[in-house]
């Protein structure tokens, strides 16, 4: 899977569960700020990552995410290390 497959996974992802607008979803665009994810959220983004992914995300791997962009490098990280 490469970086724009990912990116369009995550885009589908965020709006068939959050329904979010997909035109706010912009690499550059902030999951907390721009989005308006809550911390709920972006568990129940982490656990359907780790479905898509089938590798276990550590908390930790995920604390510094900010932007679509971060969950994307997240996402190819865990991909790269299969």
């Amino acid at each position: 899977m490469n970086r724009d497959e990912i990116f369009i996974e995550i885009k589908t992802t965020l709006v068939k569960l959050f329904e979010v607008d997909e035109a706010d979803i912009t690499l550059d665009a902030q999951l907390y700020q721009d989005l308006e994810l809550d911390s709920i959220d972006a568990i129940d983004l982490v656990v359907h990552l780790q479905k898509l992914t089938g590798k276990k995300i550590k908390p930790e791997e995920f604390k510094s995410v900010r932007s679509v962009a971060d969950v994307v490098d997240a996402v190819e990280r865990l991909l790269a290390d299969a």
